[in-house]
């Protein structure tokens, strides 16, 4: 239960992310190389920049 809920908070706070990315791009992109950590987290942290969505600052 701690391990799931542990998970969670990761997930919630966008940790797991890259992870989450891993599993999705190996499902549907399947032979394709997904992108580097590096340039993942760049990409999204660009993205959020560019379209801030709901939040506070």
């Amino acid at each position: 239960m701690l391990r799931g809920l542990w998970r969670w908070a990761r997930e919630f706070a966008g940790e797991r992310a890259y992870e989450v990315y891993l599993e999705h791009h190996h499902a549907r992109h399947p032979g394709e190389p997904p992108l580097p950590e590096r340039e993942f987290w760049r990409r999204r942290t660009d993205d959020r920049e560019r379209n801030p969505r709901a939040r506070c600052c």
